[in-house]
């Protein structure tokens, strides 16, 4: 099983470098994810967009509306796009686990699951 360094931690993620355990992120293991893929620095707006999407994934069980991750920021409706290039890396980079296929279809497709 593939693994990342995050200061003193060792993080276990799949083959496909999504995160093994939810409970493993944090701002430092967000900021190793977008590294690996290069995704760049990420900001003030990054880390609300990923704790907002995390949060909702905790309480729903899944991604929310993309639109709607925009909104209760506050930001741009096309955030999640400009920060991240499509859902599917903000949903890796929020540590969510792997998604099945048809979500991964429509997340890289940039279109919102349900």
């Amino acid at each position: 099983m593939p693994v990342m360094q995050v200061n003193d931690r060792t993080i276990a993620l799949d083959d496909e470098g999504y995160l093994v355990n939810f409970q493993d992120w944090d701002e430092e293991v967000a900021c190793e994810l977008a590294a690996r893929l290069d995704v760049g620095k990420l900001g003030a707006e990054s880390i609300s967009m990923l704790k907002f999407i995390r949060d909702h994934y905790r309480v729903f069980n899944f991604f929310p509306i993309v639109n709607s991750i925009c909104r209760n920021i506050h930001a741009p409706k096309n955030c999640v796009s400009e920060k991240f290039f499509n859902p599917l890396i903000a949903w890796k980079i929020a540590g969510l686990p792997h998604p099945e296929e048809p979500i991964i279809s429509l997340l890289e497709a940039g279109q919102s699951p349900g």
